[in-house]
């Protein structure tokens, strides 16, 4: 298995943490993984890009050039993952934000309203982590089957607070898919 997903947003949405965790969750689960991320000189609000690969097998190149899925939080960011996700991959697309439909024909998509799940569980800022259940589930990359002992390792004590609200959000994208 090897999947290859490239994560895209606006910054402040978390699309770098994102792909860290992926990676980070793909490791601990013994899969071989690469993280690329890309984002503007902006703090907030400039573009935000990941591409990430989880695999059983040995990883060529770190370059995500045509994903086997997509994750797409903001609305700036649809024409280019719908434009770059491979024939019959799969487009994940934040609904709470972006209301237009993808053209491209021959893609899944499928529409989470991540943003409006994590306002839900308690603040919009856990959407990225609602995104990223749901791409565990429909990629089959990630189990998130441990994901409460791996978020622990991954972020530091200081950050252990919010640690019951990312696995809320997680699994509410994991069931929302």
């Amino acid at each position: 298995m090897t999947e290859k997903s490239f994560f895209a947003g606006f910054g402040g949405q978390g699309i770098i943490s994102l792909g860290q965790i992926w990676v980070y969750c793909g490791m601990k689960e013994g899969k071989n993984v690469t993280f690329f991320p890309f984002y503007g000189a902006e703090k907030r609000g400039g573009i935000a890009r990941a591409g990430v690969i989880v695999s059983d097998e040995e990883i060529a190149s770190p370059l995500v050039t045509t994903p086997d899925s997509a994750l797409v939080m903001n609305a700036d960011s649809l024409p280019l993952c719908e434009n770059s996700v491979k024939n019959g991959g799969l487009l994940v697309v934040n609904s709470s934000l972006i209301k237009e439909e993808p053209e491209r024909k021959g893609i899944r998509t499928f529409k989470i309203n991540a943003t409006d799940i994590a306002e839900r569980i308690g603040n919009a800022k856990f959407a990225n982590m609602v995104a990223m259940g749901a791409m565990a589930k429909l990629t089959g990359t990630l189990t998130i089957s441990d994901i409460e002992a791996i978020l622990r390792d991954f972020f530091p004590p200081d950050k252990h607070k919010f640690l019951s609200l990312n696995v809320e959000a997680i699994e509410a994208g994991w069931n929302a898919a």
